[in-house]
């Protein structure tokens, strides 16, 4: 079955369709897709997994068509940034 592994960094992102068998997991997809070897900053031991948008183990089940996703972690919580003022029409 085919299914995508996906990643981003600012400048850089990645979307990969692979072939998998009929009983791949999420972690199973993530290696072979070779998406840890172009992205060496991945650590899956800290970073979450999801399949579209929904957080999941790395031993979740793959179904046709569904699109694995690499979660970089929060770097500042957005309820402590200030919003960014909207400059105002002249």
């Amino acid at each position: 079955m085919q299914v995508s592994v996906c990643y981003s960094e600012p400048g850089q992102q990645a979307w990969l369709r692979i072939e998998v068998g009929d009983d791949a997991t999420a972690s199973t997809a993530i290696a072979k897709s070779g998406i840890l070897a172009m992205f060496p900053s991945i650590d899956l031991s800290t970073q979450k997994i999801g399949v579209f948008g929904k957080v999941v183990k790395p031993d979740a089940p793959l179904r046709a068509g569904d699109r694995v996703e690499i979660y970089r972690p929060i770097v500042c919580d957005p309820a402590t940034v200030p919003r960014r003022a909207m400059p105002e029409d002249e």
